[in-house]
């Protein structure tokens, strides 16, 4: 049996959505961008969460700042405490202080800015007693170090090789407190090994679901909200106890982006 544990989120509404530039292989702006689509699909993940029992809160939309729907990438927050993102990109760079100023005024005193290049959930998952750290397009190595002594947790740092999927959020998800899955070709062969050493019953994706973005996956330990097309992924789920819940997100997917992306998760102290 799996249960299901109530999660906190904080979102942001893609009222500036689009595509302007290109820091990722999903992003072409000669692609036009339906805007109000993207609000319409985003709108509904966030109907999916409240329905499932969740909190979502919502942070202020910056005008010019189109990735800014993105939350997951704003900071880590674990127990209570918050390392913010330091963006690679100068696009992105200013989403770090807006997410900075919410977690500050609500709640989350015990936060700073990462030193070195950290783009927040994006490359930070924890799962169990774990930090799992992606490196090799975003997060500078260095910075597994600096959130390893922030967090007090050990850090297992990642090696991602394929630019498709630059960020560990978009070739692994957390199902619950012992289970991941992941595509096995988004990793180094080091990276591969260490990840069957410690997750030997891990769900594996094919390359298929991995291009439909299907890992970038939220889970509360029983209900995974995933994109509707990682169809293979979805029955993988169901055959392991769990309960997948199919979206379409394909509006944001132009950015690189999917349920994950939109969605920090804000672990209180327990």
């Amino acid at each position: 049996m799996r249960t299901a544990r109530a999660r906190h989120y904080l979102m942001c509404r893609p009222t500036h959505f689009d595509v302007v530039y290109s820091i990722n292989p999903w992003m072409d702006p000669t692609k036009p961008v339906d805007t109000p689509l993207a609000i319409a699909q985003w709108e509904r993940l966030r109907e999916v969460y409240l329905n499932l029992g969740h909190t979502v809160d919502t942070i202020d939309p910056v005008p010019g700042l189109p990735d800014m729907v993105f939350a997951a990438n704003g900071a880590t927050v674990i127990a209570g405490r918050a390392l913010v993102a330091r963006f690679r990109d100068a696009e992105r760079r200013a989403e770090g202080p807006a997410y900075h100023d919410w977690l500050r005024d609500n709640g989350f005193p015990e936060l700073r800015t990462a030193a070195f290049t950290n783009e927040g959930e994006g490359d930070y998952l924890p799962v169990g007693d774990w930090l799992l750290a992606g490196t090799g397009f975003r997060s500078d190595p260095r910075s597994h170090d600096e959130a390893q002594e922030f967090f007090g947790r050990p850090v297992i740092g990642l090696q991602l090789v394929d630019p498709d999927y630059y960020h560990l959020d978009t070739a692994l998800t957390a199902l619950d407190e012992n289970t991941v899955a992941y595509h096995p070709g988004a990793f180094s062969p080091g990276s591969r090994a260490v990840l069957e050493r410690l997750f030997p019953d891990a769900v594996r994706a094919s390359a298929a679901d991995a291009a439909a973005f299907g890992l970038n996956a939220t889970s509360d330990g029983h209900n995974v909200v995933l994109p509707q097309n990682a169809t293979g992924l979805a029955d993988q789920l169901r055959d392991r106890g769990f309960n997948p819940i199919g979206v379409d997100l394909s509006e944001l997917l132009k950015a690189g982006g999917s349920v994950k992306c939109c969605t920090l998760e804000l672990r209180r102290a327990h």
